[in-house]
């Protein structure tokens, strides 16, 4: 007997949390595995947002909290969005959930019905996909590549729109990508958005504060385009917070009111200390996580260089985040000792069992020619692994 939804066997596991799965399971066979397929800063959470939360546990913070969030979270948010984004929010539109992943998941369905087209981006975050065919929705990926930085044109955007288009969810700057669109080049989407008001906006900006490139532009900021415009971050990226689980959307008012509807359905609020560890953070000033963006540039840039000595690989200079997309299909049906590699998961499976690094295929992104590799980890660590790749490369005929 066959007790599992319909829902269920269609939804695809998260390729990121396979291949680290993967990773795991040779690294308990005493195989040295460098893992670089997990978006996970290795810094430790500031210790300023350690203290709030030991004063809350101190002070028994320990109930069921509201379930959009406590009060002075939400006007924490209110004033992080203001101060670092020009977004003006109150607080009843804002939403706290337990990460941004949830955030975005509680607002698909909230709006998005069977039969409704959702545009992404290609390549876009591994979730978004999943999340809207979870919820019956219809994917419209727009395809991009590394000579255009991953970024879609005005052009491709108002092509793609169409009477049943319901929202258009990206990620900047982008996971899995790294690009970072600029003002003027939102601003040109936005020409797009203007003339089709029923499209809703979600802009997922959790890496925010790793940025190489001049100060983010939030598309929310665009006037006519701030009342169907959901802005979504959180802590995990940018406060090295990942296991503390604190989203928060700004949005128009009806869809907080949704989300909170279905939130209190699903989980109620989130973690009471992690809610005041949030508030310590959010009122901090941003340049308490500038040490962490100095030492991602530093990351980005010793990869870049030490890829492009790798044959026949092609990268982009990504503008934010922490993640490197490069091209690789020079090595599809290439072979090692009899077995052809295919595809990019094919790769990631030898570049694992046999570089001993694990990465993740880009077909889980939209984009099956690519991998990605985190370089949230150690200068020492990335040489390391480039080595390896390099070298396994080098053996495939």
């Amino acid at each position: 007997m066959n007790f599992l939804s319909n829902r269920v066997e269609k939804l695809a596991e998260s390729e990121t949390l396979a291949m680290a799965r993967l990773g795991n399971e040779l690294k308990e066979k005493g195989v040295n595995v460098i893992n670089m397929s997990l978006g996970e800063p290795d810094f430790a959470t500031p210790d300023f947002v350690k203290l709030a939360a030991k004063d809350a546990i101190d002070k028994n913070c320990s109930y069921y909290t509201p379930v959009p969030g406590y009060k002075d979270l939400l006007e924490a948010v209110c004033l992080k969005f203001k101060r670092d984004n020009n977004l003006s929010f109150k607080p009843s539109q804002i939403v706290a959930s337990t990460g941004a992943k949830h955030s975005i998941i509680n607002v698909v369905m909230a709006t998005v019905n069977p039969g409704d087209e959702v545009i992404l981006p290609a390549p876009y975050w591994v979730s978004y996909s999943e999340m809207v065919q979870l919820n019956e929705g219809i994917v419209i990926s727009l395809p991009t590549d590394y000579k255009s930085d991953f970024k879609i044109t005005p052009a491709q955007l108002e092509k793609a729109i169409t009477p049943k288009t319901k929202m258009f969810l990206f990620s900047n700057p982008c996971n899995p990508t790294g690009t970072m669109y600029t003002e003027t080049e939102l601003r040109a989407l936005g020409e797009v958005f203007k003339k089709n008001p029923h499209v809703l906006i979600v802009s997922d900006e959790i890496y925010e504060h790793i940025t190489f490139q001049g100060k983010m532009f939030s598309i929310g900021t665009i006037p006519e385009l701030k009342d169907r415009t959901v802005t979504v971050n959180g802590l995990s990226k940018g406060f090295a917070m990942t296991g503390w689980r604190l989203g928060y959307i700004g949005a128009p008012e009806a869809v907080a009111k949704a989300v909170v509807k279905i939130q209190g359905q699903f989980t109620s609020g989130a973690s009471s200390i992690t809610q005041k560890a949030a508030v310590a953070a959010l009122n901090a000033d941003p340049s308490v996580v500038l040490p962490m963006q100095e030492a991602f540039l530093r990351r980005r840039d010793l990869l870049i260089s030490l890829m492009k000595e790798v044959p026949n690989i092609k990268v982009n200079n990504p503008g934010g985040a922490f993640y490197l997309f490069p091209e690789v299909s020079f090595y599809f049906g290439k072979s090692y000792n009899g077995t052809v590699i295919k595809d990019a998961k094919d790769l990631c499976m030898y570049l694992l069992n046999v570089g001993h690094v694990a990465m993740t295929p880009g077909g889980a992104f939209g984009a099956p020619d690519y991998i990605r590799l985190s370089y949230a980890t150690s200068e020492d660590i990335i040489r390391d692994a480039v080595g390896r790749i390099k070298k396994a490369l080098a053996d495939l005929h």
